[in-house]
C-alpha cells in the first residue's frame, strides 16, 4: 500500500491564485507564494492528504511556457520559499505533486535562446522536433518546428534525444533533492514519448519508492499510460464528463457504464484522478444545470473507484466560465478569510466527506457492485459500504438488497434491512453513504449547514457595475418582477464567488420569468 493509494487531492494553479500578473517581466522576485500557506491549513481541515501546485516554474505567461526548470517563477518568489513551502505541507501532513512540463519549452528557454541565434550551428538544434530551417512561422524566425497545440510559443521537446532526456531526469533528481516533493503531474502526457516516462518511472522509483506519476490524459485507452511500466495513474476525464452531463442530462446510466467500462483499472490497483473541474474547464457549479446537484456529484465523486481531487475554491461552490477563449476566470485570485466567513454548505459537505473517506478504507479499498440503476436512482457498495444518489427533483425510493442496520455518514439517519432488503427514500438531489452498523464504527455528525446558506457577499466576490433593484426581504420569488428575479440571482452568485462579466451578461439577457424563477431557485 502507497500513501496516493488512499489520498484525496487539492488542486492549486498557484499564478492564479496568488494574484500575479498575467505577464512575467522577469524582474525581481515577489513573495507571493507564502500566501499559499493558510489555504494548507484549510484544506488540511478539509481532509485532503495531497496538493497537486503548479505551474510554479519561470514562464512567460500562464506558466506553461517555461524558461528555467530549476527556478520558481519570480512572480512568485524564490527557490527558498519553494522549499519552505512543502516543507510546511509535509509539517501538516500534505504530499506535495508539483506540475511537470516536460512535453514543450518557452521560447525563452535557454536551448531555444540559442537555437535562434546560431541556427544550424546550435548544439541544441536536435533538442526540438522537426526544426525545419527552409520554413518560418509568425514570428519570423527563419525556421519552424514542432508545437503542442498548434501554437508555436510552446516549443515541443525531442523526447527522444538522449541530452534531452537526461536534462529532464537530472531536473526531476534536482526538484526531489531541492524541495522534497512526493510525485508529479505530466502535462500533456498523452503526447509524451513512452520510452521517456518509461526512463522517468524507473528514476523516480530510485530516487522515492513511493514517488506517484500521474499524466494529463484526456482521451484514449488510459492503460496505455496508468500501468506497472510507466505512470500510476491519469486524470478520469471519461468519469468527469459523465459526472456533470449523468446529473445535466438525468441519466445515471452514463455515469454507471463509465465506471463499469473502467473496471478493469480497479482490479489490478489502478486508481484514475477524479475531478469535477480543473484550471482547464469550467466550474462544477457553472456546468450544473441544477446547482443542488453539487451534493450527489460530490458524494460520487469521493465513493466511486478512484483518486478524489478538487479544484481551489470549488469547495465553496464559486463558478467560473471560460470567457473569450480565455481561462482567466478559471483561474482567478480568492479572498480564503471572506470565503470562509460564515457557514457555507458546499464547503462542510467536503469536510464532512473527507473525514468520511478518510475513516472508511472500503472507499479506497472495497469492491465495486452496482445495486440499482435508473435514469434518476443509483446505488451501489464499495466493500460492506452502500452509496446512493438521487438526481430527480423530488423524493426517490431505494430497494437494495442488505442485510443488518445501517447509519448514514451525512444525515445521521438509521435504516434497517426486513427480510433481506434495504428499503428508504433520498429527498430530491440527495446523497447518502450507509456505514453497516456492527460493533465499533466512526460515529460522524451529520451534516448542520442547511444546502442553501452561503458566506456574504464581498467587494472582492462581486461583479462592478450597478445591480439591477433588489426586491424588499421575504418576497416571494413567484412575485418577483424580471429585474428583481435576475439581482437575485446575481447576489447568490456573488456569494458563490467571482461574478465575471459573462456571468453577468448571461444573467441580464435572460427575460423570462420562468426561466429566472427555475434558477434562482436552482441556488442552495
Amino acid at each position: 500500500m502507497a500513501w496516493f493509494d488512499e489520498a484525496v487531492f487539492y488542486h492549486i494553479y498557484p499564478l492564479g491564485l496568488t494574484g500575479a500578473p498575467a505577464q512575467n517581466d522577469y524582474g525581481e522576485p515577489v513573495h507571493r507564494l507564502h500566501t499559499l500557506c493558510p489555504w494548507v491549513d484549510h484544506i488540511r481541515d478539509l481532509g485532503f492528504t495531497g496538493l497537486y501546485i503548479g505551474p510554479l516554474f519561470e514562464s512567460v505567461g500562464h506558466g506553461y511556457e517555461t524558461t528555467d526548470y530549476r527556478k520558481l517563477d519570480s512572480r512568485l518568489g524564490t527557490n527558498e520559499d519553494l522549499s519552505a513551502f512543502v516543507a510546511y505541507c509535509h509539517e501538516k501532513g500534505v504530499r506535495v505533486i508539483f506540475d511537470a512540463v516536460f512535453n514543450h519549452t518557452g521560447r525563452d528557454f535557454f536551448a531555444f535562446r540559442d537555437l535562434k541565434e546560431h541556427r544550424e550551428q546550435s548544439p541544441y538544434r536536435d533538442w526540438y522536433c522537426n526544426v525545419n530551417f527552409w520554413g518560418d512561422n509568425e514570428y519570423h524566425d527563419g525556421f519552424s518546428y514542432d508545437n503542442w497545440g498548434g501554437y508555436n510559443l510552446l516549443a515541443k521537446l525531442n523526447l527522444r534525444n538522449p541530452a534531452v532526456r537526461d536534462y529532464l531526469l537530472d531536473t526531476v533528481r534536482f526538484w526531489v533533492s531541492e524541495f522534497d516533493i512526493d510525485g508529479l503531474r505530466l502535462d500533456a502526457a498523452d503526447v509524451l514519448d513512452f520510452d521517456f516516462m518509461r526512463a522517468l518511472r524507473r528514476c523516480t522509483e530510485a530516487l522515492k519508492p513511493e514517488f506517484w506519476l500521474m499524466g494529463e490524459v484526456i482521451h484514449g485507452d488510459y492503460a496505455r499510460w496508468a500501468n506497472g511500466e510507466t505512470l500510476h495513474s491519469v486524470t478520469n476525464y471519461h468519469l468527469h464528463k459523465a459526472l456533470f452531463s449523468g446529473h445535466n442530462d438525468h441519466n445515471y446510466f452514463e455515469i454507471a457504464h463509465t465506471v463499469q467500462r473502467q473496471a478493469d483499472f480497479q482490479g489490478k490497483g489502478i486508481r484514475l484522478y477524479s475531478f469535477v473541474d480543473n484550471h482547464d474547464v469550467e466550474r462544477i457549479m457553472t456546468k450544473l444545470r441544477n446547482k443542488a446537484h453539487f451534493l450527489p456529484v460530490h458524494v460520487l465523486l469521493y465513493t466511486l473507484p478512484g483518486i478524489p481531487s478538487v479544484y481551489y475554491g470549488s469547495e465553496f461552490g464559486i463558478e467560473g466560465r471560460k470567457e473569450r477563449g480565455s481561462d482567466a476566470s478559471l483561474r482567478p485570485c480568492l479572498n480564503l478569510e471572506k470565503l470562509a466567513a460564515g457557514e457555507n454548505a458546499c464547503c462542510a459537505l467536503i469536510r464532512a466527506l473527507g473525514r468520511i473517506h478518510a475513516a472508511e478504507k472500503a472507499l479506497a479499498w472495497g469492491d465495486y457492485r452496482q445495486l440499482q440503476l435508473t435514469t434518476t436512482q443509483y446505488a451501489f457498495a464499495r466493500g460492506d459500504l452502500i452509496v446512493s444518489v438521487n438526481n430527480a427533483d423530488g423524493p426517490a425510493h431505494f430497494d437494495l438488497p442488505g442485510e443488518g442496520s445501517y447509519r448514514g455518514a451525512l444525515s445521521g439517519r438509521e435504516i434497517a434491512a426486513e427480510n433481506g432488503r434495504l428499503r428508504f427514500e433520498l429527498p430530491a438531489c440527495g446523497g447518502e453513504i450507509w456505514i453497516p452498523q456492527n460493533g465499533e464504527q466512526p460515529q460522524y455528525e451529520p451534516l448542520s449547514v442547511p444546502m442553501n446558506a452561503k458566506p456574504d457577499a464581498s467587494p472582492e466576490n462581486a461583479a462592478p457595475g450597478s445591480e439591477p433593484q433588489r426586491a424588499p426581504e421575504g418576497k416571494p420569488y413567484e412575485q418577483m418582477s424580471v429585474e428583481e428575479l435576475q439581482a437575485e440571482i446575481l447576489a447568490k452568485m456573488a456569494r458563490n464567488g467571482p461574478v465575471t462579466d459573462r456571468m453577468r451578461q448571461d444573467v441580464l439577457e435572460n427575460v423570462y420569468p420562468n426561466s429566472l424563477l427555475n434558477w434562482v431557485k436552482s441556488f442552495r
